[in-house]
């Protein structure tokens, strides 16, 4: 006998409510699951220089004798490069505003040998962009070619020598500028600022500047030069923000007394930046804040030495659409049209 249509119908149903209840099921189960911690796909990089308790660079490490922490956590290493291997690009920033203009010439003078022996050596693809910086920014592209360079350092020196038109410092544009370019070049990222410290017509403040540092992933080395070493007389508000910033970058300050100190400080430099290791990590289970900012540490297994490293990095926030991925590049203002000059 055929099957009657009401059995056909009525089976037919009940499997439709036994689908539906376990989807109900495991929505339920869904449900209670705690929240997830987010596993980001973006490698985080971290220049890390490390000396002993004498002040001596130290350069033969290896990845299981740093410990490394995202927000607390504590962080697999990945990878651990040595800066040798990676091309290396520099923006010098030179003030050449009126405070400045007596010590110029030989800023000028030290800043072309160390082009110099920077460029001789190390990776092919290392190259040097210049910025000077009195109430404009004025920008030259990254190259590595010394001559190119030097021809432009001489060129700085014969306008130093006529009447400066431009009344105004504006250092915290001349990082910003210059943290922006740097941000999309390869390799390890430095900024090197030779400079009194002072800013007085900038747009952006000190704490922007360091922001765009930061995302850039670029090593700030701030070089104060004195013309007054009076301390009634110096900027040291503005030498302590550049200290600040160094530190936030995980560079230092140098404060040379003029002479064969600036050379052995651009001499300090070179070295410092072929002795760091890079190392590399992907975020796992970092906890989340409302603030993008995440906190790093560096450690070292061995207490007699130190590391320096920058203090954090722009990442992922709390309430971050769970399709959306470490943002390394912050909303910013259009920077003020007058105030850069690319040449």
């Amino acid at each position: 006998m055929a099957p009657s249509g009401w059995k056909e119908s009525g089976t037919a149903m009940f499997r439709w409510w036994v689908r539906l209840a376990a989807l109900a099921m495991s929505a339920a189960a869904l449900a209670q699951e705690p929240p997830l911690i987010k596993v980001d796909v973006k490698l985080v990089h971290v220049p890390v220089t490390v000396k002993n308790q004498s002040g001596e660079l130290i350069g033969t490490l290896g990845k299981e004798d740093f410990e490394i922490y995202d927000n607390g956590v504590q962080q697999e290493i990945a990878f651990l490069q040595h800066t040798t291997e990676m091309p290396l690009s520099i923006a010098l920033l030179l003030d050449t505003s009126g405070s400045t203009s007596k010590e110029l010439k030989y800023e000028l003078d030290c800043a072309s040998r160390f082009l110099k022996a920077l460029l001789a050596d190390g990776n092919p693809e290392d190259a040097v962009g210049l910025y000077d910086f009195a109430y404009d920014v004025s920008t030259h592209s990254f190259t590595h070619d010394f001559n190119r360079l030097d021809r432009y350092l001489k060129e700085l020196d014969k306008l130093n020598r006529s009447p400066h038109p431009e009344l105004g410092t504006s250092l915290w544009d001349a990082v910003y500028f210059a943290s922006r370019d740097l941000e999309t070049r390869p390799g390890r990222k430095v900024i090197i600022a030779v400079t009194d410290g002072g800013d007085t017509t900038s747009a952006h403040d000190v704490h922007q500047a360091l922001k765009s540092a930061q995302v850039a992933d670029a090593i700030m080395y701030p070089i104060v030069v004195l013309p007054i070493t009076n301390e009634a007389g110096r900027n040291t508000g503005g030498e302590n923000a550049l200290t600040f910033m160094a530190q936030g970058t995980g560079g230092r300050s140098f404060l040379p007394a003029g002479g064969p100190q600036l050379d052995k400080t651009f001499n300090d430099i070179i070295t410092e930046v072929r002795t760091q290791y890079v190392l590399d990590f992907y975020p796992r289970r970092v906890p989340l804040t409302k603030d993008a900012f995440h906190r790093l540490e560096v450690r070292l297994k061995r207490p007699e030495l130190r590391a320096s490293a920058r203090n954090g990095y722009y990442g992922e926030a709390e309430g971050t659409s769970s399709d959306a991925r470490v943002t390394v590049t912050p909303d910013r203002p259009a920077p003020p049209p007058p105030k850069k000059k690319n040449q």
